[in-house]
């Protein structure tokens, strides 16, 4: 089975989101500004979400997780808790 380890930050509007990725691509720290600015309990641990299995998350996010190349921020991606970043930190198939 295909599992993913991923680490995300979660905020209320598309704008903020598009901000952080801004700041995250110019060289800010995914984990830090996840302890500031997500609303996520994961943002203690820098949006660490852990290694999960496919159908564990939300349909959009569970997409992105077993899709997008490891390593890349993707986002926003929206799902009914808000808006996401995310970035998948490994993945086996």
């Amino acid at each position: 089975m295909a599992l993913a380890t991923a680490r995300h930050i979660l905020v209320d509007s598309e704008e903020q989101c598009l901000d952080l990725k801004k700041q995250i691509e110019e060289g800010a720290d995914f984990a830090a500004l996840a302890k500031a600015y997500s609303q996520c309990p994961s943002a203690r641990s820098g949006g660490d979400l852990g290694q999960f299995g496919p159908g564990m998350m939300v349909p959009e996010f569970d997409k992105v997780c077993f899709s997008a190349p490891v390593g890349e921020v993707q986002g926003p991606v929206k799902t009914a808790f808000g808006y996401h970043l995310v970035e998948v930190t490994d993945r086996t198939e």
